[in-house]
């Protein structure tokens, strides 16, 4: 009996970890999109020059 529970507690977290890289993955994909879009959409800064939309 206890090596089929640890076998369906093993299924169940490699289910859970395979799932959450996944969601992961997809966020990494929307961010991306975002900031290609903040890159290529950014304004032009009153002195001419094209400024940084991100304070670093």
């Amino acid at each position: 009996m206890v090596p089929l529970l640890l076998v369906l507690l093993l299924v169940v977290i490699l289910f859970g970890a395979g799932f959450a890289l996944k969601a992961l993955w997809w966020v990494a994909v929307v961010l991306l999109v975002f900031w290609l879009l903040g890159f290529f959409a950014r304004g032009a800064h009153p002195s001419g020059g094209r400024r940084r939309w991100y304070r670093w």
